[in-house]
């Protein structure tokens, strides 16, 4: 583990010494740079570290369900050509009311446990806070008249990349 972070902090202390390079040719260049690929690149962290964590504490409480495999799901969204056998009994005999009754049980509504879980990831901190830096270093740039858009969107490409790269090394198991 401890290599694999060595590794990560390696690649990211590069990259900060090729957008230092970047002070070189301005300073405008530069501060739009850095600030975009910091921005991107502790977004991206940030989602990368909240939904792992997501992940293991339902693995940890047991709060999951098995599903099919994704090519059975678009073959067969509504499990037609399922093999578990179909009660063969004649339609007189059968209880639709129970038949009825049983179907929507397995039926998901949306409830607050649930709604509670999607809210833990997509609003934990380690998200809000690399946005917030998004949006107050944009308005600081665009205030001090030094936002130059040609630079700053492809620098928001770099810190996604550079920040899947790092994840990959420090948060794939």
């Amino acid at each position: 583990m401890m290599t694999k972070i060595v590794k990560s902090m390696k690649l990211f202390l590069f990259i900060q010494g090729v957008i230092l390079l970047g002070y070189f040719i301005s300073f405008e260049f530069f501060i739009n740079l850095e600030i975009a690929f910091l921005s991107s690149f502790l977004i991206v962290m940030g989602s990368m570290y909240g939904y792992k964590k997501m992940v293991y504490n339902q693995v940890a409480s047991q709060n999951y369900e098995d599903k099919r495999d994704i090519l059975e799901i678009i073959e067969d969204p509504h499990e037609l050509y399922d093999e578990t056998p179909i009660n063969e009994v004649p339609l007189e005999d059968l209880d639709f009311k129970a038949i009825v009754q049983e179907e929507k049980k397995k039926i998901k509504t949306l409830s607050l446990h649930a709604l509670g879980d999607g809210v833990k990831g997509g609003f934990s901190l380690f998200r809000l806070i690399p946005y917030l830096f998004l949006f107050l270093g944009f308005i600081a740039l665009k205030n001090n008249d030094l936002l130059d858009i040609a630079i700053y969107l492809p620098s928001l490409l770099v810190g996604i990349v550079s920040a899947y790269f790092v994840g990959k090394n420090i948060y794939v198991d």
